[in-house]
């Protein structure tokens, strides 16, 4: 799996607000702020695009950074007004979002595919059309019981789960020159070889 262009717009989902900050459900930001803070980047709100935008250069290649403001449950707001801007095709966007059926810190790098009940993802099909585009599931483990998936998700992670989610996404970030040069199987490939 490669293409002639690689990832030019990466998504972290979360929750705006200090209310939000660090919980689980916040895993797709913690990504994106680690990759401005690592490159020199910092994020600024954007009232057109309903989030906060980064631009970075790295490693030759023109990469924007992306944090909704909107919420998770409309998340596909921000993204798709980013991509129209900026006319950044689906198939070149990574969003990274928490994963409850992963274990904490585990990764998978994949193209396409549903949204598997996560509302931030199933805003993003929709408002994308439908169209494929890559996805960064960020394990943060399942509380046991469906009923508790709300409070599980909008609550802080151990310090040993916390640990291993920091772990993970300095990983991905690792992978950044695979993802910005398509290489995407070279990246799987070491992101699921951690797992």
């Amino acid at each position: 799996m490669s293409s002639d262009q690689g990832i030019s717009l990466i998504v972290g989902l979360g929750n705006p607000g200090r209310d939000y900050e660090g919980t689980r459900h916040n895993a797709g930001f913690c990504f994106v702020e680690r990759l401005a803070a690592e490159h020199g980047g910092r994020f600024h709100p954007e009232a057109k695009f309903f989030g906060e935008l980064c631009r970075l250069q790295v490693h030759g290649h023109d990469l924007r950074l992306v944090k909704p403001t909107t919420f998770m449950n409309h998340s596909g707001r921000s993204i798709a007004a980013v991509a129209r801007y900026f006319d950044i095709p689906p198939a070149n966007i990574l969003v990274a979002y928490d994963e409850l059926d992963l274990p904490p810190g585990q990764l998978k790098l994949k193209f396409g595919g549903g949204h598997a009940g996560h509302n931030g993802m199933r805003d993003t099909l929709a408002a994308l059309a439908n169209h494929d585009f890559w996805r960064l599931r960020i394990g943060i483990g399942h509380p046991g019981h469906k009923e508790q998936v709300v409070g599980y998700v909008l609550s802080h992670p151990s310090r040993a789960d916390l640990d291993a989610i920091l772990g993970a996404v300095d990983q991905a970030e690792d992978c950044l020159p695979e993802l910005l040069a398509g290489e995407f199987q070279r990246a799987m490939n070491r992101l699921h070889a951690r797992s």
